[in-house]
């Protein structure tokens, strides 16, 4: 475990030069792992782990995502099982269903966390927030996390390119007194480039404040307003989304991900650059107060019992579509997809 310098604070890190795939491979060669659930993160993490040589076993529903499954390979009766079946063949248990369903699931996870097995989480919310959960693992078994910080397609896709996304680690309870090794060597088997420690809590707290903030909610809305300002000023569809999303998705982006956001505005116009370190500090103050409402919405448990309220509705998949079309439909998206297909890699 390697000490690094992140910003002037020191950081555990963990990368694969010090626990390589090799290592990893011979921690987990007794296990079977069983990653339960085939929707967001399951499908990354469990090809990653068979590709890397590692007795992996899904479990999932009957229904869409099943087939998903089978058509990915996984064989029904083999290395596919109801959620119960896997959950009795597992030593480790990476329980990746949505927040909501490992609500309802829980029963049947628990009743087969017998001594010695790892339950894996790859998100801190069912347990930081188990007075609403009700997810209390017994205490002779691991409970440990891997979080990739990116989405399952990220963690498949950038596997597939010899790279590996950035993920987080946590031991929340070590029964065994080999959570650690597990975790790691899970951590790496999925595909993981490097590792950097935390806790259940911290996990939970940052995740839910950057989805609802700069990665997903905060960016949508800035992106619509500048859009919107611009078209009420006179501007055609085109010209303001190319000056509102595809200069920053496909020019600058690329930029500041390579080299960092003070080497982007060493390398832009004078004009651009007299620009954004006048306007960065209104906005810095105009949204400040708006993301330390989220963290303590986040903090509170208010936020986790809004999702898991919404999210355990019979009918929320219907509503969840009506307000993703309404997004889908707005000009801006609309827009978007015009635009998208004008790039030349698309013709």
């Amino acid at each position: 475990m390697a000490k690094m310098n992140f910003g002037g604070v020191i950081e555990n890190v963990v990368t694969r030069d010090e626990f390589s795939v090799e290592k990893a491979r011979e921690v987990l060669k007794n296990e079977v792992v069983a990653v339960i659930g085939y929707g967001v993160q399951g499908p990354g993490q469990s090809l990653n782990l068979k590709d890397n040589g590692i007795n992996v076993i899904v479990g999932q529903r009957p229904g869409k995502t099943f087939d998903k499954a089978v058509a990915d390979g996984w064989v029904p009766g083999k290395t596919l099982f109801s959620i119960e079946e896997a959950c009795e063949k597992a030593t480790v248990i990476e329980y990746l269903l949505s927040d909501a369903a490992q609500i309802a699931q829980w029963p049947v996870v628990k009743k087969h966390l017998t001594p010695g097995k790892a339950l894996y989480f790859s998100h801190g919310f069912g347990i930081t927030f188990n007075d609403r959960t009700g997810i209390i693992p017994p205490k002779d078994v691991d409970v440990i996390m891997v979080a990739p910080k990116g989405s399952g397609t990220s963690v498949r896709r950038l596997f597939l390119q010899g790279r590996g996304i950035n993920s987080s680690y946590a031991v929340y309870q070590d029964a065994t007194g080999r959570a650690l090794e597990r975790t790691l060597a899970l951590g790496i088997a999925i595909g993981s480039g490097y590792l950097f420690e935390t806790d259940f809590k911290r996990e939970v707290y940052s995740d839910l404040t950057g989805e609802r903030g700069t990665l997903m909610g905060a960016i949508q809305g800035i992106l619509s307003a500048q859009y919107e300002v611009l078209r009420e000023h006179g501007h055609s569809p085109s010209e303001a989304f190319n000056e509102t999303v595809e200069e920053l998705t496909q020019s600058l982006m690329p930029l500041f991900a390579e080299k960092g956001m003070d080497w982007m505005y060493a390398n832009t116009s004078t004009t651009a650059q007299r620009g954004a370190l006048d306007w960065m500090g209104p906005f810095h103050d105009a949204t400040k107060p708006v993301f330390e409402k989220l963290y303590n919405e986040v903090a509170s448990g208010r936020e986790a019992q809004r999702s898991i309220d919404s999210n355990s509705k019979p009918d929320y998949r219907e509503g969840l579509e009506k307000e993703l079309k309404a997004l889908r439909d707005s000009e801006l998206w609309r827009t978007g997809a015009a635009v998208r297909e004008l790039r030349p890699e698309n013709k």
